[in-house]
Parts: C-alpha cells; structure tokens; sequence
C-alpha cells in the first residue's frame, strides 16, 4: 500500500462503523489498555466521550476510513518534556508498512503541535514484535525492557521502551 494513501485526521462520530470493525477485534485491543468494544453504542460514546476531546488522538484512515489510531499523552508539570504514544491497526492491514508510516507521519506533527515535548516515548510488550518492527522502522531507539514494568487487563508485563527525541527541542522554552 502507498504511504500517500494514508492519512491521518481527528476522529468523527461518522466512523463508529469503522471503529467497530478494529476496536471490536481482540487481537487488536490485546495490547492496549482499550476494553474490547461490543457495540456500535459503545462505539459512539466512545468517540464522543475519549477520542473527539483526547489532546493528540488521530485515526489512521485509507481512504478516509478509520482503520486504527494513533494517541500522544503528553506529560505536565516536570514531565511535560516528554509524551507517550500508541497506536494500533486493524488486522486487515498487518504486516503492510502501514503503522510505520503512520508513526512518521504523526512524529513531526506531535513535536509541532506540542512544542515543550522533547522526547516521545513507546512501550510495546516484549511479544509485540510487530509494533516493536514498527517503532524501529519509524526511526524510534530501542532502550531497553523494563521488567514487570505494568499491569495490563490484569497481567503484570515485560516492556520494552523506544524514543525519538525532537531534533528542534529547546531547552529554553521551560
């Protein structure tokens, strides 16, 4: 698939449907804190309610149809040097190069639209070798794994951690 084919935009409640058919798959939710959604309902209200008010969450689209996400948290007070991001991708399109070109599309964007964020930050579980490939080939440096490092959906994981650090960060904008 074209890396220009991809785009990525702020989610509308016009994309419940869409939403549905990825958010709705286990397989995509088993790595993000994102309950599996069971209904269409659940769909619009989570849009309305996380997704349309959220800082930095875009839906990664081909033409124009929501097809995953992609979400920046930045961090305040001391921390507002740095942000975390995640992402996920429906099924159907595993294993296209897609995420990667989402993530480089997202990266420039997250450090422009969030100009103290110095460092962005990923946590992939240790078995989540395809959004670990992703964050590398998207220009992220493997850090290390953090042992025992989170619960998620009740299970204590292993984390490996990647950055990218803004290459127009300045300091003295503390």
């Amino acid at each position: 698939m074209e890396a220009s084919s991809i785009t990525l935009r702020p989610f509308k409640l016009t994309d419940a449907d869409d939403l549905m058919s990825w958010a709705g798959d286990d397989r995509v939710t088993q790595f993000i804190r994102w309950k599996t959604l069971t209904s269409k309902d659940e769909a619009l209200t989570f849009i309305k309610d996380v997704c349309i008010p959220h800082p930095w969450r875009r839906s990664i689209c081909v033409a124009d149809r929501s097809i995953g996400f992609i979400s920046v948290f930045p961090g305040s007070g001391d921390d507002r040097c740095r942000a975390d991001i995640g992402f996920a991708l429906s099924v159907e399109y595993w294993g296209r190069g897609i995420t990667t070109a989402a993530v480089k599309m997202a990266v420039p964007q997250v450090f422009k639209d969030l100009p103290e964020v110095a460092r962005l930050q990923a946590f992939a579980d240790v078995k989540n070798i395809g959004s670990q490939r992703a964050l590398e080939k998207a220009g992220f440096f493997k850090e290390g794994v953090l042992r025992k490092y989170s619960y998620l959906k009740g299970n204590l994981k292993d984390l490996v951690v990647y950055s990218v650090i803004s290459t127009s960060s300045d300091p003295s904008v503390a």
